[in-house]
Protein backbone atom coordinates (compact mmCIF):
# COMPACT_ATOMS: atom_id res chain seq x y z
CA UNK A 1 0.00 0.00 0.00
CA UNK A 2 1.27 3.12 -0.99
CA UNK A 3 1.84 5.25 2.46
CA UNK A 4 -0.13 8.57 2.65
CA UNK A 5 2.89 10.62 3.38
CA UNK A 6 4.72 9.84 0.17
CA UNK A 7 2.33 11.42 -2.87
CA UNK A 8 5.37 11.26 -5.39
CA UNK A 9 4.81 6.97 -4.75
CA UNK A 10 2.17 7.26 -6.92
CA UNK A 11 2.13 5.42 -10.35
CA UNK A 12 3.76 8.08 -12.61
CA UNK A 13 2.55 9.07 -16.36
CA UNK A 14 3.20 6.18 -19.00
CA UNK A 15 2.99 5.93 -22.50
CA UNK A 16 0.11 3.06 -22.14
CA UNK A 17 -2.11 5.42 -20.36
CA UNK A 18 -5.23 6.26 -21.81
CA UNK A 19 -5.60 9.90 -22.72
CA UNK A 20 -8.81 12.52 -22.74
CA UNK A 21 -7.65 15.28 -24.30
CA UNK A 22 -9.50 18.67 -22.78
CA UNK A 23 -10.29 21.67 -24.61
CA UNK A 24 -12.00 25.09 -23.91
CA UNK A 25 -13.56 27.13 -26.33
CA UNK A 26 -15.71 30.03 -26.32
CA UNK A 27 -17.11 31.42 -29.28
CA UNK A 28 -13.60 30.96 -31.32
CA UNK A 29 -14.91 28.25 -33.68
CA UNK A 30 -12.28 28.89 -36.58
CA UNK A 31 -9.49 29.43 -34.01
CA UNK A 32 -10.66 26.22 -32.86
CA UNK A 33 -9.97 24.38 -35.94
CA UNK A 34 -6.36 24.31 -36.21
CA UNK A 35 -5.93 23.01 -32.40
CA UNK A 36 -8.22 20.31 -32.80
CA UNK A 37 -6.31 19.38 -36.45
CA UNK A 38 -3.17 19.53 -34.46
CA UNK A 39 -4.40 17.42 -31.23
CA UNK A 40 -5.99 14.65 -33.46
CA UNK A 41 -3.31 14.20 -35.51
CA UNK A 42 -0.78 13.04 -32.57
CA UNK A 43 1.52 10.02 -33.28
CA UNK A 44 0.61 8.74 -29.49
CA UNK A 45 -3.30 9.14 -30.34
CA UNK A 46 -5.09 10.58 -27.52
CA UNK A 47 -8.63 8.00 -27.02
CA UNK A 48 -11.01 10.75 -26.47
CA UNK A 49 -11.30 14.75 -27.37
CA UNK A 50 -13.48 16.47 -25.06
CA UNK A 51 -14.41 19.95 -26.22
CA UNK A 52 -16.39 22.17 -23.51
CA UNK A 53 -18.02 24.50 -25.44
CA UNK A 54 -18.82 27.99 -23.27
CA UNK A 55 -20.79 28.99 -26.39
CA UNK A 56 -22.72 26.25 -26.67
CA UNK A 57 -22.59 26.45 -30.33
CA UNK A 58 -24.08 23.99 -33.04
CA UNK A 59 -21.04 24.65 -35.54
CA UNK A 60 -18.48 23.70 -32.71
CA UNK A 61 -20.18 20.15 -32.27
CA UNK A 62 -20.48 19.81 -36.23
CA UNK A 63 -16.23 20.38 -36.00
CA UNK A 64 -15.24 18.61 -33.23
CA UNK A 65 -16.94 15.66 -35.48
CA UNK A 66 -15.86 16.47 -38.18
CA UNK A 67 -12.04 16.24 -37.12
CA UNK A 68 -12.46 14.05 -33.81
CA UNK A 69 -15.00 11.10 -34.93
CA UNK A 70 -16.08 8.96 -32.53
CA UNK A 71 -13.45 9.93 -30.33
CA UNK A 72 -14.87 13.57 -29.70
CA UNK A 73 -16.77 14.24 -26.77
CA UNK A 74 -19.35 17.31 -26.91
CA UNK A 75 -19.68 19.05 -23.70
CA UNK A 76 -21.77 22.33 -24.10
CA UNK A 77 -22.37 24.53 -21.36
CA UNK A 78 -25.25 27.38 -21.55
CA UNK A 79 -23.49 28.73 -19.12
CA UNK A 80 -20.20 30.43 -19.44
CA UNK A 81 -18.03 28.52 -17.22
CA UNK A 82 -14.83 30.41 -17.97
CA UNK A 83 -11.33 28.94 -18.30
CA UNK A 84 -11.28 27.44 -14.65
CA UNK A 85 -15.17 26.34 -14.97
CA UNK A 86 -14.30 24.93 -18.27
CA UNK A 87 -11.49 22.81 -17.39
CA UNK A 88 -13.13 21.24 -14.23
CA UNK A 89 -16.10 20.31 -16.43
CA UNK A 90 -13.60 18.76 -18.69
CA UNK A 91 -11.37 16.94 -16.09
CA UNK A 92 -14.01 15.29 -14.51
CA UNK A 93 -15.71 14.20 -17.62
CA UNK A 94 -12.57 12.81 -18.67
CA UNK A 95 -12.45 11.09 -15.40
CA UNK A 96 -15.64 9.76 -15.31
CA UNK A 97 -15.10 8.15 -19.05
CA UNK A 98 -12.13 6.51 -17.34
CA UNK A 99 -9.09 8.08 -18.51
CA UNK A 100 -5.75 7.49 -16.74
CA UNK A 101 -4.38 11.23 -18.19
CA UNK A 102 -5.53 14.54 -19.45
CA UNK A 103 -3.83 16.53 -21.90
CA UNK A 104 -4.75 20.09 -21.49
CA UNK A 105 -5.54 22.61 -24.25
CA UNK A 106 -7.44 25.74 -25.55
CA UNK A 107 -9.05 27.26 -28.61
CA UNK A 108 -6.26 30.11 -29.54
CA UNK A 109 -3.15 27.58 -29.01
CA UNK A 110 -2.02 24.18 -29.99
CA UNK A 111 0.79 21.62 -29.92
CA UNK A 112 4.03 22.51 -32.09
CA UNK A 113 3.46 19.60 -34.08
CA UNK A 114 2.46 16.15 -33.87
CA UNK A 115 4.82 14.54 -31.66
CA UNK A 116 4.10 16.79 -28.64
CA UNK A 117 2.41 14.04 -26.62
CA UNK A 118 4.71 11.09 -27.22
CA UNK A 119 7.58 13.32 -26.38
CA UNK A 120 5.94 14.45 -23.13
CA UNK A 121 5.20 10.91 -22.12
CA UNK A 122 8.69 9.74 -22.96
CA UNK A 123 10.13 12.46 -20.64
CA UNK A 124 7.35 12.07 -17.42
CA UNK A 125 8.55 8.67 -17.72
CA UNK A 126 12.38 9.24 -18.02
CA UNK A 127 11.97 11.66 -15.01
CA UNK A 128 8.38 9.48 -13.01
CA UNK A 129 6.66 12.61 -13.11
CA UNK A 130 2.37 13.18 -12.89
CA UNK A 131 2.55 15.71 -14.76
CA UNK A 132 4.75 17.64 -17.54
CA UNK A 133 4.12 20.08 -19.10
CA UNK A 134 5.47 21.58 -23.03
CA UNK A 135 7.69 25.08 -23.05
CA UNK A 136 4.90 27.50 -23.84
CA UNK A 137 6.54 29.80 -27.40
CA UNK A 138 4.63 32.51 -28.87
CA UNK A 139 2.62 31.84 -32.17
CA UNK A 140 3.72 34.12 -34.31
CA UNK A 141 7.57 33.41 -33.22
CA UNK A 142 8.19 30.26 -32.07
CA UNK A 143 11.69 31.02 -30.92
CA UNK A 144 10.46 33.69 -28.15
CA UNK A 145 8.40 32.34 -24.95
CA UNK A 146 4.51 33.18 -25.09
CA UNK A 147 5.28 34.30 -21.23
CA UNK A 148 8.40 35.51 -19.33
CA UNK A 149 9.52 32.40 -17.60
CA UNK A 150 11.78 32.43 -14.73
CA UNK A 151 15.03 30.02 -13.89
CA UNK A 152 17.23 30.84 -10.89
CA UNK A 153 16.89 34.92 -10.22
CA UNK A 154 16.83 35.70 -13.99
CA UNK A 155 13.80 36.22 -16.34
CA UNK A 156 14.00 34.66 -20.16
CA UNK A 157 11.79 35.55 -22.61
CA UNK A 158 13.11 33.60 -25.57
CA UNK A 159 13.80 29.40 -25.90
CA UNK A 160 17.07 29.84 -26.60
CA UNK A 161 17.74 31.58 -22.92
CA UNK A 162 16.85 28.42 -21.16
CA UNK A 163 19.20 25.77 -20.06
CA UNK A 164 19.10 22.05 -20.42
CA UNK A 165 15.84 20.40 -21.43
CA UNK A 166 13.87 19.66 -18.57
CA UNK A 167 13.01 22.09 -15.97
CA UNK A 168 11.92 20.37 -12.71
CA UNK A 169 9.35 21.76 -10.68
CA UNK A 170 8.11 24.62 -13.28
CA UNK A 171 4.63 23.86 -15.10
CA UNK A 172 2.43 26.23 -17.20
CA UNK A 173 -1.09 25.35 -16.43
CA UNK A 174 -3.11 24.31 -19.12
CA UNK A 175 -1.38 25.42 -21.87
CA UNK A 176 -0.52 21.53 -23.56
CA UNK A 177 0.16 20.13 -19.80
CA UNK A 178 -0.64 16.30 -19.16
CA UNK A 179 -1.52 15.20 -15.88
CA UNK A 180 -2.19 11.96 -14.84
CA UNK A 181 -5.70 10.66 -12.86
CA UNK A 182 -3.66 9.78 -9.52
CA UNK A 183 -2.29 13.29 -9.31
CA UNK A 184 -6.21 14.64 -9.52
CA UNK A 185 -7.56 12.52 -6.96
CA UNK A 186 -4.69 14.88 -4.69
CA UNK A 187 -4.59 18.23 -6.22
CA UNK A 188 -8.24 18.27 -7.62
CA UNK A 189 -9.87 19.96 -10.65
CA UNK A 190 -9.89 23.60 -11.20
CA UNK A 191 -11.53 26.41 -9.19
CA UNK A 192 -14.76 27.58 -10.82
CA UNK A 193 -14.98 30.49 -8.63
CA UNK A 194 -11.85 31.95 -10.34
CA UNK A 195 -13.42 31.82 -13.50
CA UNK A 196 -10.62 33.08 -15.71
CA UNK A 197 -6.91 34.66 -14.58
CA UNK A 198 -5.44 33.01 -11.73
CA UNK A 199 -6.70 29.72 -11.71
CA UNK A 200 -3.53 28.06 -13.87
CA UNK A 201 -1.31 29.83 -10.84
CA UNK A 202 -3.71 28.58 -7.96
CA UNK A 203 -3.88 24.83 -9.70
CA UNK A 204 0.37 25.15 -9.77
CA UNK A 205 0.15 25.95 -5.83
CA UNK A 206 -1.54 22.98 -5.14
CA UNK A 207 0.64 21.00 -7.36
CA UNK A 208 3.70 22.26 -5.44
CA UNK A 209 2.47 21.76 -2.28
CA UNK A 210 1.54 17.94 -3.31
CA UNK A 211 4.54 16.26 -2.96
CA UNK A 212 3.86 15.13 -6.74
CA UNK A 213 6.64 15.06 -9.48
CA UNK A 214 6.48 17.57 -12.60
CA UNK A 215 7.95 19.72 -14.25
CA UNK A 216 8.85 21.87 -18.18
CA UNK A 217 10.11 19.51 -21.36
CA UNK A 218 12.11 21.93 -23.57
CA UNK A 219 11.81 19.50 -25.99
CA UNK A 220 8.05 19.93 -26.62
CA UNK A 221 6.37 23.33 -27.41
CA UNK A 222 2.69 24.47 -27.20
CA UNK A 223 1.97 27.46 -29.44
CA UNK A 224 -0.26 30.12 -27.61
CA UNK A 225 -0.48 33.96 -28.59
CA UNK A 226 2.07 36.26 -27.17
CA UNK A 227 1.20 37.09 -23.42
CA UNK A 228 4.20 38.53 -22.77
CA UNK A 229 3.69 42.04 -23.41
CA UNK A 230 1.19 42.24 -20.05
CA UNK A 231 4.24 41.51 -17.55
CA UNK A 232 6.27 44.38 -17.29
CA UNK A 233 9.79 44.35 -15.49
CA UNK A 234 10.68 46.41 -13.22
CA UNK A 235 14.01 47.04 -11.11
CA UNK A 236 15.92 46.46 -14.14
CA UNK A 237 13.90 43.56 -15.10
CA UNK A 238 14.96 41.85 -11.92
CA UNK A 239 11.20 41.81 -10.89
CA UNK A 240 8.25 41.35 -12.93
CA UNK A 241 4.10 43.05 -12.36
CA UNK A 242 1.24 42.12 -14.47
CA UNK A 243 -1.15 44.95 -16.22
CA UNK A 244 -3.60 43.37 -18.47
CA UNK A 245 -4.64 45.65 -21.16
CA UNK A 246 -8.24 46.03 -20.18
CA UNK A 247 -10.57 46.85 -17.11
CA UNK A 248 -12.32 43.35 -17.38
CA UNK A 249 -8.80 41.00 -17.69
CA UNK A 250 -7.55 43.57 -14.61
CA UNK A 251 -10.37 42.82 -12.34
CA UNK A 252 -10.22 39.54 -12.56
CA UNK A 253 -6.03 39.03 -12.75
CA UNK A 254 -5.97 41.39 -9.52
CA UNK A 255 -9.13 39.82 -7.13
CA UNK A 256 -8.05 36.15 -8.38
CA UNK A 257 -4.17 37.13 -7.33
CA UNK A 258 -5.54 38.76 -3.82
CA UNK A 259 -6.99 35.10 -3.34
CA UNK A 260 -3.95 33.02 -4.33
CA UNK A 261 -1.88 35.11 -2.85
CA UNK A 262 -3.75 34.46 1.05
CA UNK A 263 -3.00 30.55 0.73
CA UNK A 264 -1.05 28.21 2.18
CA UNK A 265 2.44 28.21 0.15
CA UNK A 266 1.83 31.73 -1.45
CA UNK A 267 1.48 33.86 1.98
CA UNK A 268 5.22 34.43 2.35
CA UNK A 269 5.14 36.36 -1.20
CA UNK A 270 2.53 39.00 0.07
CA UNK A 271 5.56 41.58 1.34
CA UNK A 272 7.17 41.11 -1.87
CA UNK A 273 3.64 41.34 -3.84
CA UNK A 274 2.96 45.02 -1.93
CA UNK A 275 6.29 46.27 -3.18
CA UNK A 276 6.23 45.30 -7.10
CA UNK A 277 2.62 46.17 -7.50
CA UNK A 278 3.41 49.37 -5.34
CA UNK A 279 6.75 50.25 -7.33
CA UNK A 280 5.12 49.55 -10.33
CA UNK A 281 2.12 51.44 -10.00
CA UNK A 282 3.27 54.67 -7.79
CA UNK A 283 6.58 54.90 -9.12
CA UNK A 284 7.03 53.53 -12.78
CA UNK A 285 3.28 54.47 -14.09
CA UNK A 286 2.62 57.61 -11.28
CA UNK A 287 -0.63 56.10 -10.80
CA UNK A 288 -2.13 56.28 -7.59
CA UNK A 289 -5.44 55.44 -8.66
CA UNK A 290 -4.62 52.59 -10.38
CA UNK A 291 -2.75 51.62 -6.87
CA UNK A 292 -6.20 52.04 -4.88
CA UNK A 293 -7.63 49.98 -7.22
CA UNK A 294 -5.30 47.13 -7.16
CA UNK A 295 -5.69 47.32 -3.44
CA UNK A 296 -9.49 47.35 -3.36
CA UNK A 297 -9.57 44.37 -5.95
CA UNK A 298 -6.58 42.23 -4.38
CA UNK A 299 -8.85 42.39 -1.20
CA UNK A 300 -11.95 40.93 -2.14
CA UNK A 301 -9.79 37.95 -3.09
CA UNK A 302 -8.11 37.74 0.12
CA UNK A 303 -12.21 38.03 1.55
CA UNK A 304 -13.29 35.65 -0.84
CA UNK A 305 -15.81 37.85 -2.31
CA UNK A 306 -16.03 36.36 -5.95
CA UNK A 307 -19.33 38.48 -7.01
CA UNK A 308 -17.95 39.00 -10.66
CA UNK A 309 -18.59 42.98 -12.28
Amino acid sequence: MIPMSDPSALPHLNRSNTTAAVIVTHKRVELLRASLEQVCRQTKPVDWVIVVDNGNEPPVQELLEELAGERGVYVPSKTNLGGAGGFALGFLSALSLGAEAVWCADDDGRPADEKVLATLYEVAEQHRLHEISPVVCNIEDPGALAFPLRQGLVWRRRLEELEGDFLPGIASLFNGALISARAMEIIGVPDYRLFIRGDEVEYHRRLVRSGLNFGTCLRAAYLHPDGSDEFKPILGGKMHTQYPDNESKRFFTYRNRGYVMSQPGMRKLLPQEYARFGWFFLIRRRDPKGFREWLKLHRLGRQERFTRP
